[in-house]
């Protein structure tokens, strides 16, 4: 789950407490060019007050009216934004993002337990790969939007459908995108619906083997990214609450014992920095029993080679793809010398792995940063679509 949901589910309920009406903002669907894509979102609390971000904050300022409307109108919306021409300006916003932004807004009911919110909220019961269905017509962008209505896992299936053929269908649909690993969009032409299908997986967790003060601003950026973080060291004096309060779990222990604690899954990922060479031989050789996508070690490569050689020394065979999960030394080569900055270059080589990139510079991309639809739905050439 995205750090950005995670802060729309506490707003909300901080919201409730205190008495205030909300609505949720997505981008549901986008043709050409756009700062945030399909799944970005925003709360809007009816005293003003923004949780999320759907643009660059160019958009913001003519959402928060949407939403507020919403709220007050009782039903939801759906907006256009083509920013395909160059006269943005007329409006105040200046996108200059030449592409066409489809925008859900939809109030909060907080007495219908499958609302947008309680649908997103499901996203916190487990670390499995959920999808998230939002429907909107494109067709008829001024009638009925059922927006936000199902919430499907491979234990659960939560929403407000009724029509049993088209839930059937969903259900069907979102089965493919868990298969594929993978959003999508479906039309449903008996219906004139469009459908979001959003595959949503659970935050990266972060195993940092090593207490010391160099782990420490790891822990923060880790925090600021919503990635769940677990600290493992062999001290008390060192691996607490004190000093790491932004962690999930601390576990002090041996390398065997700490392991035995941990319930790793294909989105968790390792940091071995405790600088002890013992404990770091011994949590790598149980590190490698995981499927883990990436495990990394700080120090330099003949260190690491050291590690392989008297792990083969036991009679451990270090296979291929289990050298592939390792990156040691640790980080991206971003030049990081202080603890800040190699906390950045670890973080940053952790998140191209996981999404299957290299950490190039996108000014050496030949193709565009996010992938384009195959279809492009033909936009009528006013910038805002539905403004009432």
């Amino acid at each position: 789950m995205t750090k950005e949901i995670s802060d729309i589910v506490k707003a909300f309920k901080t919201a409730q407490q205190e008495g205030r009406e909300a609505a949720l903002a997505t981008v549901v669907k986008v043709d050409g060019s756009s700062y945030r894509m399909p799944g970005a979102r925003m709360l809007v609390e009816d005293n003003g007050e923004i949780t999320g971000a759907i643009s660059g904050g160019c958009l913001e300022g003519d959402a928060l009216r949407k939403a507020l409307q919403a709220i007050n109108q009782r039903h939801n919306k759906l907006v256009t934004y083509n920013t395909l021409h160059e006269d943005d300006i007329e409006f105040g916003v200046q996108l200059g993002c030449n592409g066409i932004v489809h925008i859900l807004f939809e109030p909060i009911d907080p007495t219908n337990p499958n609302n947008p919110i309680a649908l997103l909220e499901k996203l916190y019961l487990n670390r499995n790969d959920a999808v998230l269905i939002t429907l909107f017509s494109l067709i008829n962008p001024v009638g009925h939007q059922p927006g936000t209505c199902l919430y499907f896992d491979a234990l659960i299936s939560d929403g407000s459908i009724t029509d049993n053929n088209l839930s059937d269908n969903l259900k069907k649909d979102a089965i493919e995108a868990l298969t594929q690993k993978t959003s999508m969009f479906k039309q449903y032409p008996e219906q004139q619906l469009t459908a979001f299908i959003e595959l949503i997986e659970p935050p990266v967790s972060l195993v940092i083997v090593g207490a010391g003060n160099d782990a420490i601003p790891l822990m923060d950026m880790a925090a600021l990214l919503g990635w769940q973080i677990t600290i493992i060291d062999g001290r008390v004096t060192h691996a607490n609450s004190v000093r790491f309060p932004k962690a999930l779990k601390i576990i002090v222990g041996k390398p065997a014992e700490a392991f035995a604690q941990l319930i790793p899954d294909e989105r968790t990922v390792f940091i071995i920095m405790t600088h002890n060479y013992n404990y770091d031989l011994e949590m790598t050789q149980l590190l490698l029993q995981t499927k883990s996508r990436y495990i990394g070690t700080l120090g330099p490569r003949k260190r690491l080679e050291r590690v392989f050689s008297e792990l083969e020394d036991r009679g451990m065979t270090v296979t291929s793809h289990q050298k592939e999960t390792i990156y040691g030394p640790t980080g991206l080569d971003i030049g990081a010398e202080k603890p800040e900055e190699i906390a950045l270059s670890i973080l940053a080589e952790i998140k191209a792995v996981m999404a299957g990139h290299h950490g190039g510079c996108l000014r050496d991309r030949e193709s565009s940063i996010h992938p384009r639809p195959v279809q492009i739905i033909e936009e009528p050439n006013n910038f805002f679509q539905n403004i009432s």
